[in-house]
């Protein structure tokens, strides 16, 4: 796809903004991944108890009232956070710029569980009865309520709508706003992942029951993807939203450029609702290859999806063997080891922690992966120190999701 598009067909990256456990811009998300400095903590969540959690500490007033934020949702409030974050490092003439022209398409694994939960709880403290169930109902738990109260907050009048594709969802919001510069709809997309999944205490339930929520006794060490001794999911929240725009575009202002899109791809499994299918991420991986025009061996860093599940870690590492076999110097790393599984915002997040090694040539660590799985060996796994001197031209980065949807996306360094 890359190899000899016109500059208004080639999409970059001016813009990033992003809040996570340990980090509330790429500088400080950075600085805490190349340190090996978790950002999971003990939490407690109602009915649930004590377990562990990925909890943001951004700052929600720096872009909001307080009228707007009782009204609005958590997502949103991560939303305009990462948003205007992203909007004022693009360096973007904001006032300037005909805001019909811009789109947003963040990308979210659930929205409304959080509302719903919280509503019915208040309303049994009332004899359940309904005269006391919020007015803010419906627009709060409606698909769209993150892109949508960004689009309010900002004044943007151009097309909004979130894109529901579970776990895969950060990478799938990029993907889409890439599509929509070329296809001239928008001419500044801003995209990429929201979750508020903390908040929700369905989701620590059900992985509970599963046998798949973390446990240990240090928090910091709960994320263990492809240890021996993991034992599940670490759930998170956070939130990491893209500036994107046509190369000709971002190159006549000016703009800094952390990368370029070159290559991307979705499929489904066709097959279990939970278990993960390691042929069709191959078949992932390697359609993202082909549209870039990239051979496995030129992928310099792969940032994997591994959660810390049992099964899903087996099959993820199963498909990194397959396509990358013989490059001995293609490195993996892994990012949820450090913040947790932030569903919705994980691909774009863990993409963004990521993109300074174009620069600093350094590939942060895997954390907490201290017996290696025999099952989930990878030769080119980093493990616990950074590696350094590295040289840094293509990553590829991995999100997959519930119901067999799998993501991969390229991104070159300019």
């Amino acid at each position: 796809m890359a190899a000899g598009l016109p500059d208004n067909q080639r999409i970059v990256i001016t813009g990033i903004g992003l809040t996570s456990p340990n980090g509330n811009n790429l500088p400080e998300f950075r600085a805490a991944l190349l340190a090996g400095r978790s950002g999971v903590s003990p939490y407690e969540i109602r009915y649930v108890g004590a377990t562990h959690a990925g909890i943001c500490r951004f700052d929600e007033a720096k872009y909001q009232s307080k009228k707007d934020r009782r009204r609005g949702t958590r997502a949103g409030s991560v939303g305009i956070y990462c948003t205007n974050e992203a909007v004022r490092d693009a360096g973007l003439a904001w006032d300037a710029l005909d805001k019909s022209m811009v789109g947003v398409y963040l990308g979210i694994t659930e929205h409304g569980n959080v509302e719903t939960e919280n509503e019915v709880y208040e309303l049994s403290q009332f004899q359940n009865d309904v005269k006391f169930w919020s007015h803010h109902h419906n627009p709060r738990t409606v698909a769209n309520n993150p892109a949508g109260e960004v689009t309010i907050n900002m004044g943007i009048t151009g097309p909004h709508y979130t894109i529901g594709a579970a776990c895969a969802a950060g990478n799938a919001g990029l993907i889409q706003g890439a599509q929509m510069l070329r296809l001239g709809e928008v001419d500044q997309a801003l995209c990429g992942g929201v979750s508020e999944s903390t908040h929700t205490f369905g989701i620590f339930a059900s992985f509970k029951s599963q046998g798949a929520l973390a446990s240990h006794a240090d928090a910091t060490k709960a994320s263990r993807p492809f240890d021996k001794n993991r034992n599940g999911i670490v759930v998170a929240e956070g939130g990491c939203v893209y500036v994107l725009e046509r190369y000709d575009d971002a190159k006549k202002r000016g703009a800094k450029i952390y990368g370029e899109l070159v290559g991307y791809a979705l499929n489904s499994d066709a097959g279990d609702f939970v278990m993960p299918d390691a042929k069709r991420q191959v078949e992932c991986m390697q359609k993202a290859l082909k549209v870039a025009g990239l051979r496995p061996e030129q992928i310099d860093i792969v940032s994997t999806h591994a959660t810390g599940t049992d099964g899903g870690d087996v099959q993820e590492a199963t498909a990194l063997r397959t396509v990358f076999q013989n490059n001995p110097n293609t490195l993996f790393n892994n990012t949820k080891s450090f913040i947790g599984h932030a569903m919705g915002a994980a691909g774009a997040l863990e993409l963004a922690g990521n993109l300074p090694s174009f620069v600093d040539r350094t590939c942060h660590a895997t954390i907490n992966c201290d017996d290696p799985d025999p099952l989930c060996l990878l030769e080119g796994l980093v493990r616990n120190e950074p590696k350094e001197g590295v040289q840094v031209d293509y990553i590829l980065n991995n999100s997959f999701g519930m119901l067999g949807i799998n993501s991969a996306v390229i991104i070159k360094r300019l």
